[in-house]
């Protein structure tokens, strides 16, 4: 029987992330430790629904245990860095038994600033801890970079898949056809870009996990700039109109629900930031979304209330996360329930 990938919003034996370490991401102690805190809170937050695996290097196992508290569960491996939804396993199900797939991890791209040395055995740690047997692929992939509805459809981007980087010998149509072969997908909507902020310095150079989301199938979510200042107004309106001229594996024409950003639109150095809300979590009976100490949290957060009547939305502060490269749904990785 093959396997495919279920949605997000089904049922999970747990989640898995991984705890910072020293590393490029984050260059000095205080980075460091502002962090841990943040992974500490997104940690927090999901266990309230469901159980959680950090996986920690290492000699930071007292200092994880200690923020963490007693009810976060530990695993130890070797780490370069702290994104798990990126370098842990995508798991994929039968409908009896689990799998996971192990993309080929290279650092984003292979980035000057990347370490991977270990991150990209973290799959099959994570596999084995899991006690599930390994698909292997050899596209070169992150977890960020697809996004399923459960029922044939997924997300990509050029940028990544096709990018320079990742894997320059490889067609549009070998890559989609190796994404269905591990997902169990039959039909790719592929998106030109992602967010402006997203090709800075530790940006993942398009993960389509910022822009746009299924919350259900037929309704996909998309980052929406509402500032003309910011070039990601254009960005974010090309993307609205290339999904809403599409259908999905079923044949059913998206449904679009646009997402507002927050309202700032630059970093304290200056740069274009790419906070998004479509970079929330869906975990059993419950949404971590991220915060931004802005005035359309609250607005983001009556939307989703909206779109997951039967789940709590939790709000969690991601402007730490985001400086280091990501958010909420990057530094989680979910194993479904079979």
């Amino acid at each position: 029987m093959s396997y495919r990938m279920p949605a997000e919003w089904m049922p999970h034996e747990r989640t898995w992330m991984a705890w910072p370490s020293t590393n490029p991401t984050f260059t000095n102690e205080d980075e460091l430790a502002e962090a841990r805190a943040a992974w500490a809170s997104v940690a927090r937050a999901v266990r309230r629904f469901e159980p959680v695996t950090m996986v920690v290097a290492p000699g930071d196992v007292a200092s994880a245990a200690a923020l963490l508290g007693p009810e976060i569960d530990l695993a130890e491996r070797d780490l370069d860095d702290a994104w798990m939804r990126d370098i842990g396993p995508t798991f994929v199900t039968n409908g009896t038994e689990l799998a996971a797939v192990d993309w080929v991890f290279n650092g984003w791209g292979a980035q000057d600033w990347a370490r991977w040395e270990h991150d990209s055995k973290i799959a099959r740690h994570v596999a084995d801890l899991a006690q599930v047997p390994v698909l292997a692929s050899s596209l070169v992939n992150e977890g960020g970079a697809i996004h399923v509805d459960g029922e044939g459809t997924v997300l990509l981007t050029d940028t990544v898949q096709l990018g320079s980087g990742r894997n320059p010998e490889w067609t549009r149509e070998q890559v989609e056809n190796e994404i269905h072969a591990k997902l169990g997908t039959t039909k790719a909507i592929w998106l030109p870009n992602g967010l402006t902020g997203d090709y800075g310095l530790y940006g993942t150079q398009g993960h389509v996990d910022i822009v746009a989301a299924f919350a259900r199938p037929g309704t996909v979510l998309v980052h929406s700039q509402q500032n003309p200042a910011h070039p990601d107004y254009e960005r974010s309106r090309m993307y609205v109109n290339i999904l809403r001229g599409r259908t999905d594996a079923q044949g059913r024409p998206l449904e679009v629900v646009e997402i507002p950003a927050p309202t700032v639109l630059k970093d304290e150095e200056g740069d274009w930031v790419d906070y998004s809300y479509i970079n929330h979590y869906l975990c059993n009976d419950g949404v971590v979304l991220c915060a931004f100490d802005d005035p359309h949290d609250e607005l983001a957060a009556e939307i989703f209330r909206r779109l997951f009547p039967e789940r709590e939305v939790v709000l969690v502060d991601a402007r730490t996360i985001f400086a280091g490269g990501g958010g909420i749904h990057c530094i989680t990785q979910q194993q479904p329930k079979v």
